[in-house]
């Protein structure tokens, strides 16, 4: 049996939105990483409230996906300001849940923009095991400015590069290209962004894998994390000559499983594959060397929940006949579709199938000012389906206004009538533009089909144009010039045939 689940009102309005929003809300857990991530905040007086928690709101989005702790990432803040300030040490927060808090509790000291004294007090901190700071750790300082400072930055900024520590700069506001290209690492499109604060979301991933670069360098770590798959990448140890590598995996609650492969030692990296999704995997990294002993590399790695089709389905391109259903996402393990779709209320469905290669079809022949449902269903590889369903509903049929005609009513009066037009008409827009003096639109309810049009003066041509109106489509209006004869000769028309209201031709 497909199952037939319906798609709700929010997915479907998302979808059809569009999906290139930056990214927000919990992101995949990063782990295998070891670091001390310092941020240099802006604190003074001349950032705005507004900017400033944005920019904690930045600030917390990036690491958000880490690790915390003493063998893994320790992070801190330092107030720009009059005197530089500390908020937390690197070893105070340990968990996501407590630096969450803590960030979102800190407070904007105000102040002039002494930045060069904050670097310098930086410079101490990032090495103190007082502040929590960890020796023979990467170092990274993300420094988040309005592009303004009140004293010099370059000779403190270039001792802390000198003493290996990554700087990366965010500037919000206008600042010096040439000053803060110089102040970053290199290579400056890598190290430095300049971005509204309300854009901050946009570089939040590109700041924070090129920060993971940095920190996970030199350790066994997994990168490219699907649900049955991770590639494991690790440092340069070995060589063909010199050993080769023992890579042991498992999952963590059935180590019993145990798997072990042998790689040259020419490599750095491999994808482990076949995997169960949601699982936490031990894996192990042993250097085989004739040379010299190497430690064995350890990491732990989630695979990411089993990705679903169709999460998504779209209706769009909607006529009277047909319509376009698309979904996503595809997958490779996916062998093919089937589209099932009939009439409500009903117990008529017809089938449609597509290869698993495809997202979209054209669906045909059908009713107009008809509501479907539309279940989409992925039929699996291993022989399992996944089904989600749509409502979609045709158009009307376009419909024309016949026989319009004019029956005179007395001095510089005229009664316009016309026989209804086909399907669920709302009403009725009677457009009368008059030789002399001004042009007039008249609305009637479906059920009227004729209208008085007063005040045309004797011996003018006037246009009048009738035009159904439908829900969802454009009707098609007649329109006519009518003639009003001098004296009691009443009145003379010439038809222009069914057009849309907008194709009239003018200037007659």
């Amino acid at each position: 049996m497909l199952a037939k689940t319906v798609l709700s009102l929010g997915l479907w309005l998302r979808f059809a939105v569009g999906q290139n929003t930056p990214e927000r809300g919990p992101q995949p857990s990063v782990s295998n990483s070891e670091g001390d991530l310092l941020f240099l905040l802006d604190s003074s007086g001349s950032v705005s409230y507004y900017e400033f928690s944005r920019v904690k709101e930045f600030m917390w989005d990036l690491v958000q996906p880490f690790t915390f702790g003493p063998k893994d990432v320790q992070t801190s803040i330092i107030h720009i300001s009059t005197m530089p300030t500390m908020e937390f040490p690197f070893d105070q927060y340990q968990t996501s849940g407590d630096l969450q808090k803590a960030i979102r509790d800190t407070r904007q000291l105000m102040g002039d923009t002494n930045t060069g004294k904050a670097l310098a007090y930086a410079k101490e901190k990032l090495f103190s095991g007082e502040a929590g700071a960890r020796p023979e750790v990467p170092k990274v300082l993300v420094w988040v400015t309005d592009g303004f400072s009140t004293d010099d930055i370059s000779e403190p900024m270039q001792l802390l590069k000198d003493m290996g520590v990554t700087v990366f700069i965010v500037s919000t506001g206008r600042g010096n290209y040439l000053e803060l290209s110089a102040a970053a690492s290199q290579p400056p499109e890598k190290h430095l962004h300049f971005v509204d604060v309300d854009d901050l979301p946009i570089i939040t991933k590109e700041l924070r894998d090129a920060i993971l670069d940095i920190i996970q360098a030199n350790r066994l770590h997994a990168v490219d994390i699907t649900s049955s798959s991770f590639r494991l990448t690790w440092p340069k140890l070995l060589s063909q000559e010199t050993g080769y590598y023992t890579l042991e995996y498992a999952p963590t609650d059935d180590l019993a499983k145990k798997r072990t492969q042998q790689v040259s030692g020419a490599h750095t990296g491999l994808v482990l594959s076949d995997l169960a999704p949601e699982t936490t995997y031990e894996v192990a990294l042993i250097p085989e060397s004739n040379i010299h002993y190497f430690p064995p590399q350890t990491t732990r790695v989630t695979t990411l929940a089993e990705e679903v089709s169709p999460a998504q389905v779209l209706i769009s391109e909607s006529g009277p006949h047909s319509f376009h259903v698309s979904w996503a996402p595809t997958l490779d393990s996916v062998m093919g579709y089937q589209i099932l779709y009939g009439p409500l209320p009903g117990n008529s469905v017809k089938l449609l199938e597509v290869d698993g290669k495809h997202n979209s079809t054209l669906v045909e022949n059908l009713t107009p000012n008809t509501t479907y449902l539309v279940t989409v269903t992925a039929v699996y590889k291993s022989g399992k389906e996944k089904s989600l369903s749509a409502k979609a509903c045709t158009q009307e049929e376009g419909s024309k206004v016949r026989h319009l005609r004019f029956e005179d009513m007395g001095p510089n009066t005229l009664k316009a009538s016309w026989d209804s037009a086909d399907g669920k008409v709302l009403g009725y827009r009677v457009r009368c533009r008059r030789q002399t003096g001004p042009s007039s639109v008249i609305s009637v309810s479906p059920q009227i089909h004729s209208v008085l049009l007063t005040d045309l003066a004797s011996g003018t041509t006037n246009k009048v144009c009738v035009k159904p109106m439908y829900k969802n489509q454009r009707g098609k209006g007649l329109c006519r010039m009518v003639r009003m004869q001098p004296g009691e000769l009443g009145c003379e028309a010439e038809s222009w045939g069914a057009l849309a209201e907008g194709e009239c031709p003018e200037g007659h």
